[in-house]
């Protein structure tokens, strides 16, 4: 299993990079989004290494978490590396977690290669998708996740439970939950 690797890019295009690793070089693909942060030709990406039938296909990640958006959207019934790195090539990882949580389709059919069905599948699959706490919504993400399970194992739907959080004022767990049952008691 290739997890990672470190080496001098010698040919860059926006979804490819050829990147020699003392002598022996190998083709990964990329999204736009990692491709356009690449600045430098000494590179350190997080891959995922996928073997089919047919062919050996090495994918990039400059982040943990569009590696880990990657791994998670591949894992559905009809979404394909191709596919799964339009979305990554698309959004962005915490704005994907958003759209998911509020169920927008329209924008997840913006993805080339995903169309209605496709996009309501996706958005079922993934209906409790986050992204790590550590990117850019900090522990307040990680509060909101965590009053979400709890509000969910008191039996309340998860549509209701993100609308109703997304209005709260709370910023610790306990009191996201009492303000949310309050609000969900009305």
């Amino acid at each position: 299993m290739i997890v990672g690797i470190n080496g001098k890019i010698i040919k860059k295009e926006p979804t490819l990079l050829h990147i020699d690793v003392n002598g022996l070089v190998y083709e990964v693909s990329v999204s736009v989004n990692c491709s356009a942060k690449i600045t430098e030709n000494n590179i350190s990406l997080f891959t995922t290494y996928i073997i089919r039938e047919d062919s050996q296909a090495l994918y990039g990640f400059l982040d943990i978490n569009e590696k880990k958006l990657f791994d998670t959207v591949i894992k559905i019934n009809g979404v394909g590396p191709k596919v799964a790195l339009a979305i990554c090539s698309t959004f962005t990882p915490s704005s994907f977690s958003q759209i998911v949580s509020s169920n927008d389709i329209s924008m997840l059919k913006r993805v080339p290669g995903i169309g209605p069905k496709g996009a309501s599948r996706i958005l079922v699959e993934l209906s409790g998708f986050v992204i790590d706490g550590n990117s850019e919504e900090g522990s307040s993400g990680k509060n909101t996740i965590e009053a979400s399970m709890a509000l969910e194992s008191l039996g309340f739907k998860k549509d209701v439970i993100s609308k109703v959080l997304s209005s709260c004022t709370a910023t610790n767990t306990s009191d996201l939950v009492k303000e949310a049952l309050k609000r969900l008691q009305k």
